[in-house]
C-alpha cells in the first residue's frame, strides 16, 4: 500500500513536471540573471560610448535598448524605463543621420517601444517623418552589396533586423498600411538575394554566395542569422492576422528555426560559423541569445512544437547564463563585423545584452503563463 502511495506521488509529480515544460528555469532566477545582466550594462553604459565612441543612436545601442524595454516591462517600478525615456530625450526622439540606412533607423525601435507605454505623439514624429520621406523616395540602388549606393537598400542580412521591424511597429501603431507594404516589397527582395533554400540559412550579403570555410562549407555567420531570426518574431507579431502574407513570414521563421535548432552544440550554444564549428570552437553568445528569443518566441505562439524545440532553448539559455560574468558582464560577443571571427570569453558588446534580455523576457513570460 505504501508503495503504491509513494507511486502515485511520483507519477502526479512527474506529469506536472512535463506540463511544466520539463523545466529547470524558474522566474526568480529568470528575474535575477536579467537584472544582474541589465545593471552592469547601464553601469558600464558611459565607459561604452567613450571607448568605443558610439553614440547613443547607433544601431549597437539601439539593439541594446530594445532589449532593455522587453525587460523594463518586467521589472516592478518604471526606473529601467526612465533610463531609457532620458536618453531618448536627449537625442529629441531623431534616428541616426543616414536617411535610408537600415542601422541608422534601428533606434526607432525603441521609441516605438516607448510610445506604446507613454502614448506621447512627439516620441514618433521624427521617426514617422524620416519614414514617410524613404517611402515617397524609394531608393533605386542595387543590391548587390558593392554597388553604388547599395547601402540605401536592405543589402545585407542584418538590416532585416535594424529597419524593417521599425515599419512593422509604425505599421501596428498607426494601422497605416503603407509601412507594411512598403516593408513587404524590400524585405523579400533581400530574402530572394540571401537566402539559400537549400541550407536554409541567410548569408550576410553577396560577397558570401561564393565564399567557403576552411571546411569547404558555405560562409554562414552565426550573428547575421541570428539578427533574421530576432526579425521575424518582431515582424510576424506586428502584422495583423489577416494581412496577406504572413503565413510566408512564419514559414520562412519555420524553416531558419528547423534549421538553427540542428546546429545547436552539445553545449548549448551556436558558433561564429553556423557550419564550420571546427575552426570556430569557441561559443558565440550574441547569436546564441538571439536563436534562445526566437525558438522561445515560436514556441510560446505555437509556431514550434514545444516538446521538440523547448529542450534546444532551455539548453541554449542554460549556455547563455554560464557565459554571464559575476559582475553580470556577458562574455563570448563576437565584436562588431560581418563574418565568422575568433571570440574570447571577456569580450562583449552592447548588441548582445539586448538579445540576452530579448531571450529572458521571452522565457520568463512563457514560464509564467504555464
Amino acid at each position: 500500500m505504501r508503495l503504491r502511495y509513494v507511486c502515485l506521488l511520483f507519477c502526479i509529480f512527474f506529469v506536472g513536471y512535463m506540463k511544466a515544460g520539463n523545466t529547470k528555469i524558474s522566474p526568480d532566477s529568470l528575474m535575477s540573471v536579467m537584472k544582474r545582466v541589465a545593471d552592469w550594462q547601464i553601469a558600464d553604459y558611459p565607459r561604452h560610448l567613450h571607448k568605443w565612441t558610439h553614440t547613443p543612436v547607433m544601431w549597437t545601442n539601439g539593439v541594446m535598448y530594445i532589449g532593455m524595454a522587453e525587460w523594463a516591462s518586467l521589472w516592478k517600478d518604471d526606473s529601467y524605463f526612465e533610463w531609457l525615456k532620458k536618453i531618448a530625450a536627449k537625442e529629441r526622439w531623431h534616428p541616426a543621420k543616414g536617411m535610408y540606412f537600415a542601422d541608422d533607423i534601428c533606434v526607432s525601435q525603441l521609441y516605438c517601444q516607448l510610445y506604446e507605454k507613454y502614448k506621447d505623439p512627439v516620441m514618433l514624429q521624427p521617426t514617422e517623418a524620416r519614414l514617410e520621406w524613404v517611402m515617397n523616395h524609394p531608393s533605386k540602388a542595387e543590391l548587390t552589396y558593392e554597388a553604388p549606393h547599395s547601402h540605401d537598400r536592405w543589402c545585407w542580412c542584418d538590416a532585416l533586423f535594424m529597419a524593417p521591424t521599425v515599419y512593422a511597429r509604425m505599421g501596428k501603431i498607426t494601422g497605416d498600411i503603407r509601412y507594411w507594404n512598403f516593408m513587404e516589397k524590400e524585405f523579400w527582395e533581400t530574402v530572394e538575394l540571401l537566402y539559400d533554400r537549400k541550407e536554409n540559412l541567410f548569408y550576410r550579403d553577396t560577397r558570401y554566395l561564393s565564399m567557403r570555410e576552411k571546411n569547404g562549407a558555405p560562409v554562414f555567420w552565426g550573428r547575421g542569422n541570428g539578427w533574421v531570426a530576432g526579425a521575424l518574431a518582431v515582424i510576424i507579431d506586428q502584422l495583423p492576422e489577416n494581412y496577406p502574407t504572413r503565413l510566408k513570414y512564419i514559414t520562412l521563421y519555420q524553416q531558419l528555426m528547423k534549421c538553427v535548432a540542428g546546429l545547436q552544440d552539445d553545449e548549448g550554444y551556436w558558433h561564429a560559423s553556423m557550419l564550420d564549428t571546427e575552426t570556430y570552437r569557441m561559443p558565440e553568445t550574441s547569436s546564441t541569445a538571439f536563436f534562445v528569443y526566437g525558438l522561445a518566441w515560436g514556441i510560446r505562439r505555437g509556431y514550434l512544437p514545444e516538446k521538440k524545440y523547448f529542450p534546444i532553448m532551455e539548453k541554449g539559455w542554460s549556455a547563455l547564463v554560464r557565459a554571464v560574468h559575476p559582475d553580470g558582464k556577458l562574455g563570448w560577443v563576437q565584436a562588431i563585423g560581418s563574418d565568422p571571427q575568433r571570440v574570447s570569453a571577456d569580450m562583449t558588446e552592447v548588441y548582445g545584452t539586448g538579445a540576452f534580455l530579448l531571450a529572458g523576457t521571452e522565457i520568463y513570460r512563457m514560464v509564467m503563463e504555464k
